[in-house]
């Protein structure tokens, strides 16, 4: 009987050295074009990030306002003003300048408040009206849609108020992380700023949730390919109020995302129509969160469009 060439050496290969090796089928064997083609990665591009600001978004009024500022018997008026003429004073940083003010009074006052005083504080922070029930409805809402099924909401918050703060409020665990303000308490005699989150500073946040480096720890200016991450910018909503929001809407915005821009339901929707007529925000609405509002029916919408979208995308991902 003739063997076929090469039937007894397909499992051995050559070294360089001309001396002959065996695999013994250690290794698999390998693909054909076709083979490889219909092996396919499957689509893990399944999260939507719904990302917050607090002051004026979530929250009626600065969150130092509710507990803080009336511990010390000081008016939010004043307090600001004075904030704003020393920052331009020293030509210092705002939210720096605010973080430092605040201690800098409560020492005057002779009021010592450290992180517990902080966090219990948020106890009293108040909220627009379906706040507290609007990430359960979210949820729910994305649950119920057939064409859902495998889509995961996450909540974030980014803020430049403070964390301490936010944590002691009733709405701190729906978030899956809080970036914001934070003080290092125990380095100096009075607390220090450890961590400052400026206008411009959010966008380095949205990052992190597109990238999915949350941890302080990781640096996000090495470059990721779009493949690689985890949350795409086009699967993230901004929620903001003004001014301070326009760097992060416009970054969504650039990059497929969306923004919505909130007003308080007594107040004037001014500066919101400004931020439309701008192109920063795709929509605009009263800051009312329950179900049935305006703006529950324009973030389920667009809900609606990220969810069509991943399904089109994931649909692409299994053809050859």
């Amino acid at each position: 009987m003739v063997e076929r060439a090469g039937s007894k050496d397909r499992n051995k290969r050559m070294t360089p050295r001309g001396r002959e090796s065996s695999d013994v089928l250690s290794r698999e064997p390998a693909l054909t074009n076709r083979q490889a083609a219909e092996i396919k990665k499957p689509f893990t591009k399944k999260s939507i990030a719904l990302v917050y600001d607090f002051d004026g978004t979530l929250s009626p009024k600065p969150m130092q306002e509710y507990a803080f500022l009336p511990k010390l018997g000081i008016t939010a008026k004043d307090f600001w003003a004075e904030c704003t003429a020393l920052a331009r004073a020293e030509r210092a940083d705002p939210l720096i300048t605010y973080m430092h003010l605040m201690y800098k009074k409560a020492k005057e006052k002779g009021v010592r408040i450290d992180r517990a005083d902080l966090v219990a504080q948020g106890r009293d922070v108040e909220f627009y009206p379906g706040v507290e029930q609007w990430f359960g409805e979210i949820e729910a809402y994305v649950a119920s849609k057939i064409q859902a099924d495998g889509v995961i909401i996450k909540h974030y918050l980014v803020s430049s108020g403070l964390t301490e703060i936010v944590e002691g409020t009733s709405i701190y665990k729906n978030f899956a992380n809080v970036f914001a303000s934070e003080y290092w308490f125990d380095a100096y005699d009075l607390p220090f700023p450890k961590r400052v989150i400026t206008d411009t500073g959010k966008t380095q946040y949205l990052f992190r949730i597109n990238k999915g480096l949350e941890d302080y720890n990781d640096s996000i200016n090495a470059h990721m390919p779009e493949e690689l991450r985890p949350i795409p910018f086009s699967n993230m909503i901004y929620f903001g109020d003004g001014e301070t929001d326009v760097p992060s809407m416009a970054l969504l915005k650039k990059n497929g995302g969306a923004a919505i821009a909130v007003h308080a339901p007594d107040g004037s929707a001014e500066k919101c129509v400004e931020l439309f007529n701008a192109g920063r925000c795709d929509f605009y609405a009263s800051a009312d969160y329950r179900p049935g509002s305006d703006l529950y029916r324009r973030t389920t919408l667009l809900l609606d469009r990220m969810i069509a979208d991943i399904r089109i995308k994931e649909e692409g991902a299994g053809l050859g």
